[in-house]
């Protein structure tokens, strides 16, 4: 039976739904770091956590049954999942990827990967020439989108046409949109990625990480590095997260309607330059992300008047937190000079637009017009 997107955020394909026979709705903890085996031999399916877990196989089931993946493999965290990614390539090989990451994953890349012999070209994948970076040992080519924090939409379908003519995997860490707005797979992605921590948890209270895929071959060296590094999700996070998404929908939905309201307060604002978010009309963000995303999201950025503003901003809001994160059912505002992207360096953060007055935004469940009103308070305080 093909079920509806709501389903399977309850069920995934239903394959493992009813694992113990109990008929509990709730699926099973199986807090159990081994497994007895019958014999020399004989295994149940499971034999160690590290390995697999029957907690984490369903939450896997349905994050890969959301989106469209023939497999999909939970970590501790968005940056263990990516981490454990990047032991698909070799020293020697180059990666393109886009300017306006998330922090974590560009301080990885700087620090890490080109330690051992991984090299990228760092571009604005949203306007710049990405086939003029292409070398004889480009791999991949690492895309958000809408960018973490710039907001900069990204066309899949363009750069998956690009890959597939070089024979490159296209990457696109779809944390932001969800699999409930956005559907890289069938937009030519060959591996997506998503901070599990972020819209799929959605209750700020837990960590996770998720790679999926649409490719058998790419799925069984996965599976390999996950059994041998020993990122894997642990079962009560697993359950955490399976928790989490049986609400994903209505969560999205409504996030995204306070983010639209909070959009339209912060356009008509004075002390406010600049907004982004993908679904302003009229702009270059708002076509490609109409083409390919049932949605706009819930997050946005906005640029202040002043860095005193900003800072005025962030002790002055009474109900919206000032915490890093997004995704989840209460609103936070994010200053990323400081906390998300404060190991990139300043002339990169700048070139990305990323200055002491921008602000980050992730609209949660609350109430529009008491997150309206605590911004409103909040900006008109300044300097009195």
């Amino acid at each position: 039976m093909d079920c509806g997107f709501a389903t399977k955020c309850i069920y995934g394909d239903g394959k493992n739904y009813d694992k113990d026979g109990t008929g509990a709705i709730s699926f099973p903890i199986y807090q159990t770091a081994t497994y007895a085996h019958p014999a020399v031999g004989q295994s149940t399916g499971f034999d160690y956590t590290r390995l697999q877990n029957p907690t984490r196989q369903q939450v896997e089931n349905v994050v890969a049954a959301l989106e469209g993946g023939i497999d999909a493999l939970a970590f501790s965290s968005g940056m263990a999942a990516i981490t454990a990614l990047m032991e698909l390539f070799r020293p020697g090989d180059h990666l393109i990827t886009d300017a306006d990451l998330y922090g974590g994953s560009i301080r990885l890349f700087d620090n890490i990967s080109e330690k051992n012999g991984i090299t990228f070209s760092h571009i604005d994948c949203s306007s710049e020439d990405i086939e003029s970076y292409i070398k004889d040992n480009t791999r991949a080519i690492f895309i958000e989108t809408p960018t973490n924090p710039m907001m900069n939409v990204v066309d899949i379908r363009k750069v998956s046409e690009i890959a597939k003519k070089h024979g490159l995997l296209l990457i696109v860490d779809n944390t932001f949109m969800s699999p409930y707005f956005q559907k890289p797979f069938e937009l030519g992605a060959d591996i997506i990625i998503h901070s599990g921590t972020k819209f799929l948890g959605g209750h700020n209270d837990t960590l996770s990480g998720f790679i999926v895929t649409n490719s058998q071959e790419i799925s069984d060296k996965l599976r390999f590095i996950i059994k041998t590094v020993g990122s894997g999700l642990a079962p009560f996070d697993s359950w955490l997260i399976l928790r989490g998404i049986k609400t994903l929908p209505i969560r999205m939905e409504k996030a995204q309607e306070n983010a639209k309201a909070l959009v339209e307060y912060l356009l008509n604002e004075p002390k406010v330059k600049k907004v982004y978010y993908p679904g302003i009309e009229g702009t270059k963000a708002y076509e490609i992300c109409k083409s390919q995303a049932s949605g706009f999201g819930s997050m946005l950025t906005f640029e202040v008047e002043s860095k005193e503003l900003a800072l005025h901003i962030l002790r002055s809001t009474k109900i919206i937190p000032f915490a890093e994160s997004l995704g989840g059912t209460e609103t936070l505002i994010t200053y990323p000079v400081t906390q998300t992207h404060a190991d990139v360096p300043e002339q990169v953060r700048l070139k990305n637009g990323i200055t002491d007055r921008v602000l980050r935004l992730s609209a949660g469940i609350e109430d529009k017009n008491d997150l309206i009103a605590d911004l409103r308070q909040a900006i008109e305080s300044f300097g009195k």
